[in-house]
């Protein structure tokens, strides 16, 4: 032993202790009675002679009054002063190396089992009262009980430990109070933090012990410390429970579990407030574990994992209050502490607990750990009571802490022990811990900007070093704070006298007052105070985030293969495993590193190669999302990922092969998630899937075992559709920026998958996508309408059921264009075959839903005739159901739809219609083609024109596009073969004289509309305008391929019809679009006096009555020679004969409305009105006689009805 002259010097690993130590590591508590011999063992010692700490200790229980009261006031120096002269008595009398049961007299031991009883009361009773003090006694008593486990025998500690313990119990159950209760907690942390803590707990494990981190004299030469040799014959399943064997046995960690589950559970609201310090107990004990030296070896860890086997099982009971991570809106990061830091950071939190009544304190720095848990708080400070709870009433900081625990135990604990305790799981046990990893991955999922990724032993090393946060440096600079220049000694006088300055010796620990040593209250810096970080320390941040995320998803990996082992001879592992794939998906859709991705598809593979069963026969939805993922792998730019993504992907194919000669359903699910990644995803590289893709062919062909089978014929068949999808993908990402062209390409790979519904359904979506995007409501609904016919149309062929609509005839009065849903092709593919209509969609749930959303969309869109329509199909489907609550809400919204009809009328507004037509070899296969444009409500032609001359102008050059301003036929030889020409005409829609009974209303005018009219003025000498007399029109009448609205917002037209007008017949149409005019204005309800003026006044108005006159003066004033022309002559001479009625009408209806001011403006109407009819009467007087002859001969019997006859016909 070292120099006794120099106590605190002596090495903390010497021999004789640690002899001692193995020679009764088999020994759990000593006994702490005094033997009938003590006195005489006691050699050297006068009878008279008294030994200071057990005169300190007497005095101070029978002390009273204002000297108790002192004592009280500075406990923690009596306590320090007691301490000191034990381990100085001990020494100098050569008893550390004598067993500690036979150390001190049976009356020292009373003493200070009273002194320790007396305390506790006070604590107990005057906690409300003075809780600075309290508090300070409280800490004061724990460092005092902790110093003790190192000198005198630890069954007697523990015995002082569990009256305190009894009577704060005794006290919380009968006042829930959670600052008492806290009080308790910080008792047990510093108890816990003994440098012997696992020893203590009696690990089942012989283990030699190192050197102790800290130098204790008494722990040097410890007669009681070491590890059980023997493991008590006791099931597994019992290390897992929080059982009074288990707390007996391992006492302390016991205790802290204890506190744990009873803090934890959610009935014990008043509780919350101490979340966090709990958890941080936890958090740094384990911390403090996997950076000790002595534990760095597996299997010692591995006994240490299990003092906190029931760890596990607490966690699972608190899987609902747990902070939901997977909110992609609630991404968790603090301010102090770099995200994803591992055990070792426990600054405040930014998520809500920094803004508590809990001020941020120094805690300690034992056993070589440097974290942050108050140990006390300003004697203002009250824990409420009642703090507000939410729905997972856990914040991100005290989950993410929990579950870095959690994940601490899995990894270091036995994989057999594991093993066994999962086959006493049930199946809902085991499916909640299986959410509980899915949710450990979602917390630890990687979000800094760039993945970091890692490959090799190396960085697996230097992740553990990283991620807690541990280094020798640390250590020394511990070992320099507590051996610094400022002694034991100096250091309490100046703390007594208030005049405690920094520690000189600059260190990072030395410049932190009140540690372990220094008992008084300072406060850790505010992480709301956070300087700027460099550079460096962001990339160092960076790196420790990536390397705990990687760890962490290790750690989840290794247990889910674990259960797996579990299960797999079970007769519950379809029930199981199904969740194991839900939680490897995840990790995949997670941002990952190229170590785990690695590790993570070998697991795939291995899981499907024992089950195959699981994907191709009970989880096809996630057959569908590991295709989905190991596709999105395929496109990654890191080439092992790539080759592990293609390996898996084929294995696939040929697992599902093996089974049934045909990998349909794989083959269908890789199609539709391309399909999916290309009508979704930004940022996958094509380059690097077209690689995979041909690496998987490679491995098709060079498969020798399936070469005499059709499999790498249906692989290569395989690959070369998806060839074809990333072709039309590449001129999709070319077209960008014109929304014409990029739904032309969608709708044109859709059109591809007519006979595979998956496939054209999952389109369909992305392009109802792309439509609400751009606030296209009614093609996002049309759609959806035609999704929803597609499903329709398979459901009916699964089964018959009377509620469904009948395939997707029944949609055909939504919209016309639904019928090319009808699966009647000899290709299509039956709904009862492998792979084909598997997904959510294909289901009577699916297709409400779709409904649902298509009216949604209607209603967005102002058509609410057509969410009438929509509900039409819903309501018998909810009926057939008794869903009286939804049907409620569909009612509501039709009487709002209709409302909005009623209020809404005369002021709506549907689309615009333009003719667009390209011509030039720039435009490609645009070139010569013609569509009709359907454009946003009152958009100008000049709007249109400058958008697409503005767009085309910056992809072929302002110079090289040029827009032909006349609507005339376009002879393509006459223009500039370098150029892009683009003729745009306003087109309104065209209905025949039979449709219009049917279109009524505005919304029938603007609906299934398939045909659209253009005029274009013309004369026979080629000038575009002339007389009246030689004014011709051509009226040029369009046909689409489908009616509008329609899934896209251009339509090809397929047929054009050119009407000639003569000059009469264009004098007979301006006539009657005056008339009706004339007509809208004077029956208007309400009476619009200013518009019906407006009309009047280009009617009759005297500088105008010119207008109609002179059409009259023209056409009217002769007979035709050709009799060709006599109907239109009488036609524009009845059209005269009604405008001039009309005009009457008007005026009377404008003389009812006006006020006494605009008296004599009606009677200038009239004078006007009078005078047109005059110079008009001659001309619509005249008839053509050939007009009116008896076009058959009656009897002279039948004279009174011909004459009658010919009365009705004489006009």
């Amino acid at each position: 032993m070292g120099c006794k002259s120099a106590p605190w010097g002596s090495s903390p690993g010497s021999a004789p202790e640690t002899m001692q130590a193995m020679e009764r590591c088999g020994n759990r508590m000593s006994s702490h009675t005094e033997s009938a011999s003590f006195l005489q063992t006691l050699t050297g010692r006068l009878p008279t002679k008294k030994l200071f700490h057990e005169e300190l200790a007497l005095q101070w229980v029978v002390s009273s009054g204002s000297i108790r009261e002192g004592a009280l006031q500075q406990a923690w120096f009596f306590f320090e002063l007691m301490v000191k002269s034990i381990i100085h008595h001990l020494y100098f009398t050569d008893r550390l190396e004598s067993p500690r049961k036979n150390r001190f007299p049976e009356r020292f031991m009373d003493d200070i089992t009273a002194l320790v009883s007396t305390i506790a009361g006070d604590i107990v009773s005057r906690f409300q009262k003075d809780l600075e003090l309290v508090e300070r006694l409280n800490t004061s008593l724990a460092f005092f009980l902790n110093d003790l486990l190192s000198v005198m025998d630890r069954g007697f500690v523990f015995t002082l430990i569990r009256a305190y313990w009894k009577q704060v119990s005794t006290k919380l159950y009968a006042l829930q109070n959670p600052t008492l209760e806290s009080l308790r907690l910080d008792f047990l942390r510093i108890i816990c933090s003994h440098e012997h803590y696992v020893t203590l707990n009696l690990p089942c494990c012989l283990l030699t012990p190192p050197a102790s981190p800290s130098p204790s004299v008494s722990s040097a030469t410890s007669q009681s410390s070491g590890f059980s040799t023997h493991v008590q014959d006791q099931k597994i399943a019992n290390m897992f429970e929080l059982s009074a064997p288990f707390r007996e046995q391992h006492f302390l960690a016991g205790l802290v579990l204890s506190e744990l589950s009873v803090i934890l559970d959610p009935e014990n609201e008043g509780m919350f407030g101490l979340h966090k310090k709990v958890v941080s107990v936890v958090h740094n004990l384990l911390s403090s574990h996997d950076s000790d030296p002595r534990y760095a070896d597996p299997e010692v860890k591995a006994r240490v994992a299990m003092l906190y086997l029931p760890l596990i099982g607490i966690v699972m009971e608190t899987l609902p209050q747990l902070y939901d991570f997977s909110e992609s809106h609630n991404q968790w990061g603090r301010p102090g502490c770099p995200q994803g830091a591992a055990v070792g950071c426990s600054g405040e939190d930014a998520d809500g607990e920094a803004n508590s009544l809990i001020s941020q304190t120094v805690a300690m720095a034992i056993a070589g750990t440097a974290t942050a848990s108050p140990i006390s708080r300003p004697s203002s400070f009250l824990l409420n009571s009642q703090a507000s709870r939410q729905h997972g009433s856990f914040t991100a900081e005290s989950s993410r802490s929990l579950l870095i625990c959690l994940l601490w135990v899995l990894k270091n604990a036995d994989e057999m022990v594991l093993q066994k305790w999962f086959t006493d799981l049930s199946v809902s046990q085991l499916n909640r811990l299986l959410d509980l990893l899915f949710l450990c991955v979602s917390c630890f999922e990687y979000k800094a900007h760039v993945v970091f990724t890692m490959q090799g032993k190396k960085a697996f090393e230097r992740m553990n070093s990283l991620t807690f946060k541990k280094s020798k440096d640390m250590k020394a600079k511990l070992e320099e704070a507590i051996l610094g220049s400022i002694g034991a000694r100096q250091e309490m006088v100046r703390r007594s006298r208030g005049q405690l300055e920094r520690s000189p010796s600059g260190s990072a620990f030395g410049s932190q007052e009140n540690l372990r040593w220094r008992k008084d209250m300072t406060h850790w810096r505010q992480n709301n105070e956070k300087m700027d970080k460099t550079r460096a320390e962001l990339e160092h941040e960076a790196l420790i985030d990536g390397n705990l995320a990687t760890e962490a998803n290790l750690i989840i990996l290794d247990t889910l293969e674990i259960v797996v082992q579990t299960v797999s001879v079970t007769e519950s592992k379809e029930s199981v495993l199904g969740g194991v794939l839900k939680v490897l998906l995840h990790s995949m859709a997670c941002n990952q590193s190229a170590l785990y991705l690695q590790h993570c598809f070998a697991t795939q593979r291995a899981l499907v190669s024992k089950f195959p069963e699981l994907l191709f026969e009970e989880e096809t939805e996630q057959c569908a999302d590991l295709c989905l993922r190991l596709l999105r792998s395929c496109s990654s730019s890191i080439s092992i990922i790539r080759a592990h993504a293609s390996a898996s992907l084929y294995l696939l194919m040929r697992q599902n092969f093996e089974i049934g000669n045909n990998f349909a359903r794989v083959k269908m699910q890789v199609t539709m998630s391309l399909s999916s990644l290309v009508g979704t995803s930004q940022n996958f590289n094509e380059e690097f899937l077209r690689r995979s893709l041909k690496t998987i062919l490679t491995y098709a062909e060079e498969d020798l075992e399936l070469r005499e089978t059709t499999f790498p014929d249906q692989v290569q068949d395989l690959v070369f559709n998806l060839h074809m999808i990333l072709s039309d993908t590449v001129k999709m990402k070319e077209h960008q920026e014109d929304p014409e062209m990029l739904i032309d390409l969608m709708y044109r790979i859709a059109k591809g998958y007519q006979t595979s519904p998956d496939l054209r359904l999952t389109w369909l979506q992305n392009m109802a996508g792309k439509h609400s995007e751009r606030n296209n409501h009614a093609e996002a609904a049309q759609c959806l309408v035609h999704s929803a016919a597609l499903v329709a149309e398979y459901l009916s062929m699964l089964e018959d059921r009377k509620y469904l609509p009948v395939g997707c005839v029944t949609f055909q009065h939504i919209s016309s264009n639904v019928l090319e849903e009808s699966a009647v092709s000899d290709d299509v593919v039956s709904p009862d075959e492998e792979g084909i209509c598997s997904g959510k969609y294909f289901t009577e749930i699916g297709l409400v839903g779709l409904l649902e959303q298509a009216a949604a969309s209607f209603s967005m869109a102002g058509m609410y005739e057509a969410v009438n329509e929509v509900y039409k199909v819903l309501i018998p489907i909810h009926e057939a159901n008794r869903d009286a609550k939804k049907l409620a809400t569909i009612h509501g919204k039709l009487q709002e739809a209709f409302s909005k009809i009623v209020h809404q009328d005369g002021k709506r507004m549907f689309g615009t219609y333009f003719r667009v037509g390209f011509y030039g070899s720039k435009f490609g296969d645009l070139d010569e083609q013609e569509f009709v444009y359907k454009e946003p409500a009152i958009t100008k032609l000049a709007e249109i024109s400058h958008r697409l001359e503005g767009f085309y102008g910056e992809r072929f050059g302002e110079d090289q596009v040029e827009v032909i301003k006349d609507s005339n036929p376009v002879d393509k030889c006459k223009l500039d073969p370098n150029k892009a020409f683009v003729q745009i005409t306003y087109v309104e829609p065209y209905f025949d004289t039979y449709e219009m009974k049917d279109r009524i209303t505005y919304f029938d005018k603007n609906y299934n509309l398939r045909r659209f009219v253009y005029c274009t003025p013309f004369t026979l000498d080629g000038r575009a305008h002339g007389d009246l007399h030689e004014q011709y029109k051509r009226k040029t009448i369009l046909t689409t391929s489908h009616a509008f609205p329609y899934i896209k917002t251009r339509i090809n037209i397929i047929h054009k019809e050119e009407i000639i007008s003569t000059p009469i017949e264009v004098a007979i149409e301006d006539m009657q679009k005056k008339t009706q005019e004339l007509a809208f204005a004077t029956h208007q309800d309400p009476a619009d006096a200013k518009m019906l003026q407006m009309v009047l006044q280009g009617s009759v108005g005297t500088t105008v009555n010119q207008g109609p006159l002179e059409v009259a003066q023209v056409f009217l004033s002769e007979i035709p020679s050709d009799p060709k022309l006599y109907r239109h002559h009488n036609k524009l001479r009845l059209c005269f004969k009604d405008f001039t009625k009309r005009c009457e009408d008007a005026l009377r209806k404008n003389k009812s409305l006006i006020g006494p001011d605009q008296k004599e403006y009606q009677r200038e109407l009239e004078r006007n009105y009078h005078r047109l009819k005059e110079a008009l009467q001659p001309l619509i007087n005249r008839k053509i006689p050939q007009l009116y002859k008896p076009v058959l001969q009656v009897n002279s019997h039948r004279d009174s009805f011909s004459r009658l006859s010919l009365r009705k016909l004489d006009i």
